[in-house]
C-alpha cells in the first residue's frame, strides 16, 4: 500500500461502539478524518479518548463497528494487510515511550531497522534527518533523561515520522509541558503537517492546543457516553448551543479571542 490517504476522506469511522465486557466506553461513533486535517479528539476525563485512539491504530478492536482507511475495513482486513496499513502509521503514546537505555539517534532508528533493507549508512542519515526536522540536531547521542520532557516528545515525534507515514497519531502530547513548551509544540505540529503533508489525529485537553492546531474534531461526551459534536473547534465554539461543549471549549469563562 503506497499510501493511506488517496482520496479526501482518509480515515472514515462508522457505529463504532468502544467496550470493556459488558461497559460500554462510547457508541454509535461516526465521524470522517479528511486528508490534511489536525483532527483533535476531546472531551472531558474518562470519556474514553484514549481508548477510540487505541481502537484507530489497531491495539485494541472494537466491540462493534468500522474503521475505515482509505476505504478499506481495518478490523474486516486479514492479518498482512493490517499490518501494512499499520506501518503507513506514526505513533506519539502519552508519555514518549522511549527506550530509556538508547540514545535518541537509536530510538529513532528502531523502526528503520525493524521494518527496512537501508543500510547503516543510510539509517544514520535518516535519523540525523528526523531529528533536525523537530529541532534535535546534535542530540543524536542523548540519551532519554538528558533532556528536557518538550525535547523528549519532539524525540518522540522523530521516531513516530521514521517510516514516513501518512497518518500521524499523538496521545496528550502536550501533557506534563510547560506552556512555553507546549506552544513550540503545536507550532511544530502544524509545521509538520504543511512541510509533510501528513494527516493527524491528536487526543489532546487542553485548550490551547485544540485552538492553535484543530482544523476538525469529535466531542466524546462521558456522559450521554456517544459523541455529540463534529468540526473546527473554533466553529464550535461560536456556534454550538449545547452547554456541554461550550463550557469544555471555555471552561466555564466568557469566551475570548482565540490564538
Amino acid at each position: 500500500m503506497d499510501a493511506l490517504c488517496n482520496k479526501e476522506a482518509c480515515i472514515e469511522v462508522r457505529d463504532l461502539t468502544m467496550a470493556y465486557g459488558s461497559f460500554v466506553i462510547q457508541h454509535d461513533l461516526s465521524f470522517t478524518v479528511n486528508r490534511g486535517d489536525i483532527f483533535i479528539i476531546m472531551g472531558g476525563s474518562g470519556c474514553g479518548k484514549s481508548t477510540l485512539l487505541r481502537n484507530m491504530v489497531g491495539l485494541q478492536e472494537p466491540a462493534k463497528g468500522h474503521v475505515f482507511y482509505n476505504g478499506a475495513s481495518f478490523w474486516d482486513s486479514g492479518p498482512e494487510e493490517r499490518k501494512d496499513i499499520m506501518t503507513r502509521f506514526g505513533i506519539l503514546y502519552q508519555s514518549g515511550a522511549l527506550w530509556s537505555s538508547m540514545t535518541l539517534a537509536e530510538n529513532v532508528a528502531l523502526p528503520l531497522k525493524e521494518y527496512t533493507r537501508l543500510s547503516r549508512a543510510e539509517i544514520k542519515e535518516l535519523v540525523s534527518l528526523k531529528l533536525s526536522l523537530v529541532g534535535l540536531a546534535g542530540f543524536e547521542e542523548f540519551y532519554p533523561s538528558e533532556i528536557s520532557g518538550g525535547m523528549r516528545k519532539r524525540a518522540g515525534i522523530a521516531r513516530a515520522m521514521a517510516l514516513d507515514p501518512n497518518i500521524l497519531f499523538f496521545d496528550e502530547p502536550s501533557a506534563g509541558l510547560d506552556p512555553i513548551s507546549a506552544r513550540r509544540l503545536d507550532e511544530l505540529i502544524v509545521e509538520l503537517r504543511d512541510s509533510l503533508g501528513a494527516t493527524l489525529v491528536v487526543v489532546t485537553h487542553e485548550l490551547a492546543s485544540i485552538f492553535a492546531i484543530g482544523s476538525n474534531s469529535v466531542f466524546l461526551d462521558a456522559e450521554t457516553r456517544t459523541m455529540i459534536a463534529v468540526g473546527d473547534p473554533k466553529k464550535l465554539l461560536v456556534e454550538s448551543r449545547d452547554p456541554k461543549i461550550r463550557n469544555f471549549l471555555t471552561r466555564g469563562q466568557p469566551s475570548k479571542n482565540v490564538r
